[in-house]
């Protein structure tokens, strides 16, 4: 089968990595697995961090990329694939097997013609929505439902700010939160995202690093180094940061004195449950809300998509097909 796959790790020009071609075709390994044929996937970060080596060991290359996924199963039903992979008795939380792992990286991805996933992996694709929105749900859409709405502690008329406005989970937290009823304020170092954010329904754009009118009631932090400092200033005493990225740097200086002196909660947010991702589709169903996709390409053209990724050139997510 046809697959789009990181040939090794290259920290140095992860594009240089990137390979389009023949690739084994999946196996299951038991028969809670089944084989989805794949009608598009989802670029995310993850893909960008995998050509580039980081959290997959060498020895694991060449590996399909891609953590989400629309397409067929085995019995011809409409289904998502979601990216956490876990035992049958851990798909309630998946985050909490011991030993869960992520399509693209214990098993191969999504970026191919057929992936094997486990059937409790699986959401019925609601009907209203295209195969290319369905394949973007899952990598953004469900880790903001989750930040938003399972981990923040906020309520419809607090303050939500969104670091980053122009990335996927940015995009997807801003369009959630509107729609629950939060007043939503973004960042961006780019004055033409913070505009795209503001058409996109922000009640304001600050640029990064900006002190802002008031504290919020939480701050949705997927930036890292680079934002850091600003949200634990900009979050109200006995706020909230959820955490579920840190594309700009993993270590920043922590300012521990300001945490516990404020008595903030800092709370890590990764992916989310099948229930959540059902709820997270029916919120959407009701509210008219679809991913922001910046562009649809076919997977024999992803060597553009990801260019545009590690340019930073994207509002919204990047969608291939077959």
């Amino acid at each position: 089968m046809l697959a789009v796959y990181a040939q090794h790790p290259s920290s140095d020009d992860p594009l240089g990595a990137l390979r389009f071609g023949e690739h084994p075709e999946p196996t299951v390994p038991d028969d809670t697995w089944t084989v989805v044929t794949v009608k598009a996937a989802g670029l995310n970060h993850h893909d960008l961090w995998t050509l580039r080596g980081a959290g997959l060991p060498a020895d694991r290359y060449p590996m399909i990329l891609g953590g989400e996924a629309s397409g067929t199963d085995e019995e011809g039903n409409e289904v998502i694939a979601g990216a956490v992979i876990a035992a049958p008795r851990w798909s309630h939380e998946p985050v909490r097997d011991p030993a869960h792992t992520l399509l693209s990286e214990g098993a191969p991805g999504t970026f191919a013609q057929r992936v094997a996933v486990p059937r409790h992996a699986l959401a019925p694709k609601p009907p209203e929505f295209s195969h290319a929105e369905a394949a973007c749900v899952t990598g953004t859409w469900l880790t903001a439902y989750r930040m938003l709405f399972t981990k923040s502690g906020l309520t419809p008329g607090d303050t939500v700010l969104v670091q980053g406005a122009g990335g996927g989970v940015s995009t997807a937290l801003l369009r959630l939160a509107r729609a629950a009823g939060f007043r939503v304020w973004v960042t961006s170092r780019s004055a033409e995202k913070r505009a795209a954010a503001e058409h996109l329904g922000a009640h304001a754009a600050f640029p990064s690093g900006r002190p802002l009118p008031e504290p919020v009631d939480a701050v949705m932090e997927s930036v890292g180094r680079a934002t850091w400092s600003h949200s634990l200033r900009s979050v109200r005493p006995g706020g909230t940061v959820v955490v579920t990225g840190a594309t700009t740097g993993a270590d920043p200086i922590a300012h521990l004195n300001r945490i516990f002196w404020n008595e903030l909660s800092i709370v890590g947010s990764t992916s989310g449950t099948l229930d959540e991702l059902r709820r997270l589709l029916a919120f959407m169903t009701e509210h008219g809300l679809r991913p922001d996709i910046a562009d649809e390409l076919p997977f024999t053209d992803a060597h553009k998509g990801f260019e545009r990724l590690l340019a930073g050139d994207v509002v919204g997510k990047i969608a291939f097909h077959w």
